[in-house]
C-alpha cells in the first residue's frame, strides 16, 4: 500500500544514484551517527533560554561533528516538555571565505536531515561546502529525534504495504480500511502524546532556533520535496530572518489533501510514460519496442496479474503482489538512474520474478534485510495528517479514489487510499495555510518538468504564492533538479546560495 503523498521526498532516501551505480539490491540503510549524549546542564524553560543555547559539537562519521538541540513541544509552554534534536554539521572547506551555515532537509516528510547531510559531498556542490557548514537535523519525531515517533511494528508494515487498493468493490476494501484503521490507532497507542506538535509549522519555528544556536542571523537553507514546505512555513513565519531559500521539487502549500493525491499520481503516469519511451527505443526493451501506450499497458497488466497471482519473492517472506510492484515501480521513477534497474526488474517480472521490484519498494520505505524499518514511513503518515484536514466519510475517499483513477489509472488509486489513516486520525489536523512570506527577500522554487512525486505545476504554485518566489525549471527526469544532472540548474542554484543572485523567473533549463 502506498504511504501519504507515496514519500514526497528527496532521491537521497533510496540511494541516490551519486552515492553509487543502482543495482538489483535495496538501497541501504540510511547512513546514522554514534548517539551524541545530551548537553550538561538543565534543560531551557523560557524561549530565551533556547534561543541562547549553545550547541557542544562532538567529532563523528570521522569528518562531521554532531551535537543536539533542544527545542520545547509547545512554543507557548516553553517549560513544559521539549525535544531532543540531533545535529551534523561538514565544516566549510574554505573557512577564510566561510559565509554561514547551510541547513538542509530532503523531505519525507520523515526523511532524516542527518542522512542527508552525511552525503553532502555528493548532494552539495562544492563551491556552495566551501563557503558554507552543511548542516542537517532530524525534525522532532523523525529519526533519532527524542523522542522520536512509533507506530507499526516491521510486520504490520509489511502487511500495510502489501494491501491491494486498486482492486474494486466493498469487499475488496475492508482489508484497506482496516489496515488504515490499524495504522491510526498503531500512532495513538505508541506516540498519542507526541501526535499533536510533530507538525511542520513547529518544525519551521524548530529550525529558527537552530539558526540561533548556529550563530547565524539569518537562514541559507537548501530544502528538497516535503523540505520545500518546512522552508515555506519559516518564510512565512520569519520573513525577515531569511537569507536565502532553495525550495526545490516544490509542494504546494494551497491545495486540499485529497487533490494533492490526484495530482501526485498524475505526476507518476507523466513520469512513467517517460521512462516507458526511453525502453521501447532501445533494444531488448522489457515492455516491447512498439508505442509508450502497448508498452505501458503491459507494465499495467504485469500489475495487475501479481494481484491476483502474486509473483516469486527470493528474497523474503512479502508477497511480489501489485501493491509491492507498483511501489517499487514507484522508487525506480524517482531518478533517470534507476531506470536500467527498473528494466532489469520489469524483465524478471515478467519471468514471474518480483524480487527486485520488492526490493525497490523496501528501498524507498527504507526496510533493511532484516525486516526492520526506519521511524520514516510513521513520521511520514503522522506529519501528513497533522498538516492539514482530510475527509472523514469514505464516500468522499471513494469518490477521489474514482477520480484518480481516471486522471491517473496506475497510480492515482493507490495514492488516494495510502493516506486513508488520516481518515481515523486520532488527533485534529491544521487547516490548509495561505503562504505568502511577505516581507522575505528572493526565494528560489526549482521544479523538474517531469517529477513524478512533486509535479511542475506545484512549483509553479509555490513560486506564484510567495510575494518573492522565483521560478526556476528544468526539463528533465525523476524528482528534484538540483544536483541531479543539470549543470544549468546546479550553476544558478549556486550562484543564489553564493551571491544572492536570482535568474529570471521562470527560466526553465534544457
Amino acid at each position: 500500500m502506498s504511504g501519504v503523498l507515496l514519500a514526497a521526498c528527496s532521491t537521497s532516501g533510496i540511494a541516490h544514484p551519486a552515492t553509487g551505480t543502482p543495482s538489483s539490491s535495496a538501497a541501504p540503510t540510511p547512513q546514522r551517527t554514534a548517539p551524541i549524549a545530551e548537553p550538561p546542564g538543565p534543560p531551557p524553560t523560557t524561549m530565551s533560554g533556547y534561543y541562547a543555547q549553545k550547541l557542544r559539537w562532538q567529532t563523528c562519521n570521522k569528518v562531521f561533528q554532531c551535537a543536539r538541540l533542544r527545542v520545547p513541544f509547545d512554543y507557548r509552554r516553553p517549560a513544559w516538555r521539549r525535544f531532543s534534536l540531533p545535529v551534523i554539521r561538514l565544516r566549510a572547506t574554505d573557512p577564510a571565505k566561510r559565509i554561514g551555515s547551510l541547513v538542509v532537509n530532503p523531505g519525507g516528510p520523515g526523511g532524516s536531515g542527518i542522512s542527508f547531510a552525511l552525503q553532502a559531498r555528493t548532494e552539495i556542490a562544492a563551491p556552495v561546502r566551501a563557503r558554507f557548514d552543511v548542516v542537517g537535523f532530524d525534525p522532532r519525531g523523525v529519526g533519532a529525534s527524542e523522542p522520536a515517533l512509533h507506530c507499526l511494528s516491521g510486520p504490520q508494515l509489511d502487511t500495510y504495504f502489501s494491501t491491494n487498493e486498486n482492486l474494486t468493490g466493498a469487499g475488496h476494501l475492508a482489508p484497506v480500511v482496516a489496515v488504515a484503521r490499524q495504522f491510526a490507532r498503531g500512532c495513538a497507542r505508541e506516540s498519542g502524546t507526541l501526535l499533536p506538535w510533530v507538525g511542520t509549522r513547529n518544525a519551521a519555528r524548530d529550525m529558527d532556533v537552530l539558526r540561533a544556536a548556529l550563530g547565524d542571523a539569518k537562514l541559507t537553507y537548501l530544502g528538497k520535496s516535503y523540505g520545500t514546505y518546512l522552508g515555506s512555513w519559516y518564510a512565512q513565519l520569519f520573513p525577515s530572518h531569511v537569507r536565502a531559500l532553495v525550495l526545490d521539487g516544490a509542494i504546494d502549500p494551497g491545495s486540499s489533501s485529497l487533490r494533492m493525491n490526484i495530482v501526485q499520481g498524475q505526476g507518476f503516469e507523466v513520469a512513467l510514460r517517460a521512462f516507458v519511451a526511453d525502453c521501447v527505443a532501445r533494444a531488448g526493451c522489457p515492455v516491447g519496442r512498439g508505442s509508450v501506450a502497448a508498452g505501458v499497458a503491459r507494465i499495467r497488466g504485469l500489475v495487475s496479474g501479481a494481484t491476483a497471482h502474486p509473483l516469486v519473492n527470493n528474497a523474503g517472506s512479502q508477497p511480489a503482489n501489485g501493491a509491492m510492484l507498483l511501489n517499487g515501480i514507484a522508487t525506480a521513477l524517482y531518478s533517470q538512474a534507476y531506470w536500467p534497474t527498473l528494466r532489469e526488474a520489469l524483465r524478471a517480472g515478467f519471468g514471474g520474478d518480483g524480487t527486485v521490484l520488492v526490493a525497490l519498494a523496501n528501498a524507498l520505505w527504507q526496510r533493511n534485510a532484516t525486516g526492520r524499518y526506519t521511524n520514516f514511513a510513521d513520521a511520514n503518515m503522522a506529519v501528513d495528517c497533522l498538516d492539514r484536514p482530510w475527509p472523514a466519510g469514505l464516500a468522499r475517499w471513494r469518490a477521489a479514489a474514482a477520480s484518480a483513477a481516471r486522471a491517473a489509472p496506475d497510480f492515482g488509486a493507490s495514492i488516494v487510499w495510502g493516506g486513508l489513516p488520516c481518515a481515523y486520525w486520532p488527533v485534529r489536523s491544521y487547516p490548509v495555510p495561505r503562504i505568502r512570506a511577505a516581507g522575505a527577500p528572493p526565494i528560489l522554487v526549482v521544479g523538474n518538468k517531469r517529477d513524478p512525486a512533486t509535479p511542475y505545476r506545484w512549483a509553479q504554485a509555490l513560486a506564484g504564492d510567495l510575494k518573492s518566489g522565483v521560478l526556476l525549471g528544468w526539463n528533465g527526469n525523476g524528482h528534484t533538479a538540483y544536483m541531479m544532472g543539470s549543470s544549468c540548474v546546479d550553476g544558478l542554484v549556486n550562484r543564489y546560495l553564493l551571491n544572492l543572485a536570482t535568474p529570471r523567473n521562470g527560466t526553465v533549463c534544457p
